[in-house]
């Protein structure tokens, strides 16, 4: 489920980094997004992004006193498609992750991904009807 709110954050995030792409991480409990990171993309580039360390474990510290964990990542493709670029593929680190990657052409639009070796899979995005 994505809330409304989240989605939101995701896109405001995006819009205040353009033309680079955004970037930030996701907290929660399972499935269940309870908090997303907006946060520093260290490459500051069109096409890459590179979560900035120190702001990374601040985000894992946050999540892990308010019993979360870090669930997933997002980012933005300020100008292609929301699907997970070569170098997305080569550069995710968590197997077990949600990626988010927002698709800025034309009407924003976000989805899910898991990346893993074994190649990209698409994961459903169920809106949530209302924040919690």
């Amino acid at each position: 489920m994505i809330r409304p709110d989240v989605r939101a954050a995701i896109v405001a995030h995006a819009r205040s980094c353009a033309p680079e792409e955004a970037c930030g991480l996701i907290a929660g409990v399972g499935n269940e997004i309870r908090m997303v990171y907006p946060l520093t993309n260290a490459r500051r580039s069109p096409v890459s992004f590179l979560i900035e360390p120190a702001e990374h474990f601040g985000a894992l510290r946050h999540a892990e006193r308010n019993g979360w964990e870090l669930i997933g990542a997002f980012h933005s493709h300020p100008t292609t498609e929301a699907v997970p670029s070569a170098v997305d593929a080569r550069e995710a680190g968590e197997p077990d992750w949600l990626y988010l990657v927002l698709g800025a052409v034309g009407e924003p639009r976000l989805r899910g991904w898991r990346i893993r070796s074994s190649g990209v899979e698409e994961v459903p995005l169920v809106e949530s009807p209302e924040e919690t």
